[in-house]
C-alpha cells in the first residue's frame, strides 16, 4: 500500500461521483499485458452485442439489455419502439394506479403490491425496492419461491391492509416457470376465498402470447406488459420487469435509466485504463487466474444495499458458471459470489476472511454520505457515519495486511441514478469477463437441467401416490412396481408423510420404513 499506488490505481468519474479503487488488488502489469489480445477481442465482442449480432448462439438470440437505457442504440426501429412504447405505457399505468383511475372493484385505491416472480424477475425488483424504498408510494411484497408457508406469511401481512386493496403483479417471460405459476395460483385461491375477482386485481409482465399472456387475457387482467426474448432474467431489472414495480412504488425510473446510460457511456470507451468495467473484469481475471480460483465477497457498507450481494450472486454466477467455453471445450468456469453488509457482517465472517483460508477477494461498496439531515455525536467529535467509514477503511487495511485483496467502489449516496450506475457497471463487467475467458454469458443450461430433474421427481411422486394402499409398503416394493430408483421413491414417501398424505412406520433403516394410507 502506498499513496503513489492509490493515485495510479484509482479510476474516477467525477461528474457522477463514482470511483473504482484497485490499489489493493496487486494486479501485475505483466498479467494485463498478457491479456491485451483478449481485451481487444472483448471490446469487439461488446460492439457486436450492442449492434444486435447473435450474442447467445446456443439460443440464437440477440442480447439487448444495453439498449434499454438508450433505445437509440437498438439496431432497428421496431426494437426501439419495443423499448420506448412499454416505458411510456407503464408510466401511464402507474399514474392511473396512484390517482385511483385504475382502482379495485370495491372502490378506493390500491395501497400495496404483491409481486410474484422468481430469479431475476424477483431479485432485481427486490434490490431496487430495498435500496430506495424509503420513498415508496406503494409497499411491495413478494412471492419469490414455491414455499407455501412463505406465501401464507406474506398473505397474512397483506391481509392487514386488505387483499381487496392489493395489486398483484405476475412476472414470467414464458409463463411456464413452475414457481411463479404456483405462486399465481396460490394468490388466485386466496383472492377467491376472500370473495374477490383475482383478474381485476392483477397485471402481468410476460412474453407476447406466452402461457401467462394467454392466462391474463382469459382472466381479464387489468394490464399486460411485454418481456422480450432478448432480455435475460438476470439482466432484466431495467426492463419492464424492474420498471413496472419501480414505477408503482413511485421511484424515479428515468433517473435509474440515466444512471445506467451514464455508466454505459463511460464503459463503452475502448481505452481499458479509463473503462471501469474493463478494469474490474481484469481485476477479476487477475484475482482468480481466469479460472474462478477465488470467490468474491461483496460488502456494501449501507443498509439499503443489503440485497446487492444477493443480486450479484445471480448476475455473476448464472452468467459465468459454465461447463463449456464457446469452442465446446470443458472449462468449468465461474466466479462464486457471497456477502452481506458492512459493518454488521464483519462480526459474522471477517475473522475467517482475515485469518482463515485465503480463497477470496473482497468488493467493498462505499456510500460516502451517511444520512440526510443532522447527526448527533456518539463520541466527542465523532458520529455514527464516522464509525461506518472507520470500519470500512480498517477492514480493507486489515485484510490487505494479511495478504487478502480487495476492490473498493465508491458512490456519493444511494439514489435511483447511482443504483442504475452500479447495475450497469456489473452487467458490463460480466460481459467483458465472459469474453476474456471465452464463454457464453447469456444462457443457463445448468438451470434448465435442474428444472428437468425437478420435473422427473414430480412424475415419480405422482406414480408413488398411485401405488399407495391401506396395506403398508416400503420404498423398495413401490420402486419395483413403478420401475424407479428406490431412493427417489423413499424421498417421495417421506414428503407425503410430512404433509399428511400417508402414515410412516420407522424401521431400523430407511429400507425398512413402511408407508400406508
Amino acid at each position: 500500500m502506498s499513496w503513489q499506488s492509490y493515485n495510479q490505481s484509482l479510476l474516477r468519474y467525477p461528474q457522477h461521483g463514482f470511483s473504482l479503487d484497485l490499489s489493493l488488488m496487486d494486479i501485475e502489469p505483466s498479467h494485463v499485458a498478457a491479456l491485451q489480445p483478449r481485451i481487444v477481442k472483448a471490446f469487439a465482442d461488446m460492439v457486436a452485442v450492442e449492434s444486435g449480432e447473435i450474442a447467445n448462439p446456443d439460443e440464437g438470440r440477440m442480447v439487448g439489455h444495453y439498449w434499454l437505457r438508450n433505445a437509440d442504440l437498438a439496431p432497428t426501429e421496431e426494437l426501439k419502439k419495443a423499448i420506448t412504447g412499454p416505458i411510456a405505457a407503464l408510466k401511464h399505468f402507474a399514474e392511473k394506479i396512484h390517482t385511483g383511475t385504475i382502482a379495485p372493484p370495491s372502490g378506493g385505491n390500491f395501497q400495496q403490491v404483491l409481486l410474484i416472480g422468481i430469479g431475476g424477475s424477483a431479485l432485481g425488483p427486490q434490490l431496487v425496492s430495498e435500496a430506495i424504498a424509503q420513498n415508496a408510494r406503494l409497499p411491495l411484497y413478494f412471492f419469490d419461491n414455491t414455499d407455501p408457508a412463505g406465501m401464507d406469511a406474506v398473505l397474512a401481512k397483506l391481509a392487514k391492509t386488505g387483499l381487496d386493496r392489493t395489486l398483484v403483479l405476475v412476472i414470467s417471460k414464458s409463463g411456464g416457470t413452475a414457481e411463479t405459476r404456483n405462486g399465481m395460483l396460490e394468490a388466485k385461491a386466496a383472492w377467491e376465498a376472500a370473495g374477490l375477482d383475482f383478474g381485476r386485481h392483477t397485471a402481468a409482465v410476460t412474453g407476447t402470447d406466452s402461457k401467462l399472456d394467454q392466462y391474463a387475457v382469459a382472466h381479464h387482467f387489468i394490464a399486460r406488459f411485454p418481456m422480450e426474448d432478448w432480455i435475460g432474467g438476470r439482466t432484466s431489472v431495467l426492463s419492464t420487469v424492474g420498471l413496472v414495480p419501480a414505477a408503482l412504488q413511485g421511484f424515479d425510473i428515468d433517473a435509474m435509466l440515466a444512471g445506467a446510460a451514464a455508466m454505459d457511456s463511460e464503459t463503452r470507451k475502448q481505452d481499458a485504463a479509463k473503462n471501469a468495467a474493463m478494469q474490474l473484469a481484469i481485476a477479476w481475471h487477475s484475482a482468480t487466474n481466469g479460472k474462478g480460483e477465488k470467490d468474491m465477497v461483496v460488502l456494501p457498507y449501507k443498509d439499503s444495499l443489503v440485497l446487492f450481494s444477493k443480486y450479484l450472486q445471480q448476475l455473476v454466477m448464472e452468467s459465468l458458471g459454465k461447463e463449456l467455453d464457446l469452442d465446446g471445450k470443458v472449462v468449468h468456469q465461474g466466479l462464486a459470489v457471497y456477502g452481506n453488509k458492512g459493518s454488521t457482517d464483519q462480526h459474522a465472517y471477517v475473522q475467517q476472511l482475515r485469518d482463515g483460508v485465503n480463497n477470496f477477494f473482497a468488493t467493498f461498496i462505499e456510500v460516502r454520505k451517511g444520512r440526510a439531515g443532522h447527526s448527533i455525536e456518539v463520541d466527542p467529535g465523532t458520529r455514527t457515519a464516522d464509525y461506518l467509514q472507520g470500519f470500512l477503511r480498517g477492514t480493507r487495511k486489515a485484510l490487505h495486511a494479511a495478504g487478502r485483496k480487495s476492490v473498493t467502489i465508491s458512490i456519493p449516496e444511494v439514489t435511483p441514478f447511482q443504483l442504475g450506475l452500479l447495475i450497469a457497471l456489473f452487467e458490463r463487467t460480466v460481459s467483458f469477463y465472459a469474453s476474456l475467458v471465452n464463454i457464453n454469458a447469456y444462457h443457463q443450461p445448468g438451470v434448465e437441467a435442474g428444472k428437468k430433474a425437478a420435473g422427473a421427481f414430480l412424475e415419480t411422486l405422482n406414480k408413488v401416490r398411485g401405488h399407495l394402499t391401506a396395506s403398508a409398503k416400503n420404498a423398495g416394493e413401490i420402486a419395483t412396481e413403478i420401475d424407479a430408483d428406490p431412493e427417489d421413491v423413499y424421498h417421495c414417501l417421506t414428503h407425503l408423510s410430512a404433509n399428511g398424505e400417508v402414515r410412516i412406520s420407522i424401521g431400523a433403516t430407511p429400507a425398512e420404513d413402511s408407508f400406508q394410507l
